[in-house]
């Protein structure tokens, strides 16, 4: 049952490439937190967005890829959420994917003007893939296409080999030191390897299709 008083419409908004093998009831089971938070039954129940522009949470059979594009009403405690589902998703993917996440706080209207309280919306981005490199190798590309996007405003394309040499081997060092290592942490959050969101500020539109 949707939770008409929460102080977020959280939007959650990605593509996973899934192993071939990777059937409905492995997705449900890999999604339970999602459509339970949502109050449903069923992934089939909770997969149905706030928003009817919305297509929802979709398995695509034919190119073996979870598709999320869904809203549901909630709080801080979705993060816990969110967590675990990355953890299981790890398990099904077939390559590094990202999931964007974005909370729009209901109680703040952009449309009243500034009234000397800022909006609590965030905007966060997690990483899922069947092991580190796959990952990374995400997060690198990610990366690579915001600086570049950021340089091309004052240099040509052409010259940014250097820049995205550099990207690399900061990826190709922390990739060295986890296997060093031999401890596989969990993806940063907020900033998601160079994607970032911050309090307030103007908000990001929702992704319609």
């Amino acid at each position: 049952m949707p939770n008409y008083n929460a102080p977020f419409e959280i939007h959650v908004h990605g593509q996973v490439p899934l192993r071939d093998d990777v059937t409905f009831l492995n997705l449900q089971d890999a999604l339970k937190p999602l459509w339970k938070y949502a109050g449903a039954k069923s992934l089939a129940d909770g997969a149905k967005s706030s928003y009817e522009d919305e297509p929802g949470i979709q398995l695509d059979a034919h190119d073996h890829v979870l598709q999320m594009c869904w809203t549901v009403a909630g709080d801080e405690d979705f993060r816990q959420t969110l967590d675990e589902v990355c953890m299981n998703l790890n398990e099904l993917a077939s390559a590094g994917a990202s999931i964007e996440i974005t909370f729009y706080d209901t109680e703040f209207d952009e449309e009243e003007g500034p009234t000397g309280s800022q909006s609590r919306d965030d905007f966060v981005v997690l990483f899922v893939g069947p092991n580190p490199a796959a990952i990374m190798q995400v997060q690198r590309d990610l990366l690579v296409q915001d600086v570049v996007n950021m340089m091309e405003r004052h240099f040509d394309g052409a010259e940014l080999g250097g820049v995205v040499a550099e990207v690399d081997k900061l990826f190709a060092q922390r990739f060295d030191d986890l296997v060093n290592s031999l401890e596989i942490g969990k993806p940063p959050r907020g900033s998601g390897g160079g994607l970032g969101g911050g309090h307030g500020g103007g908000r990001k539109p929702r992704h319609l299709h």
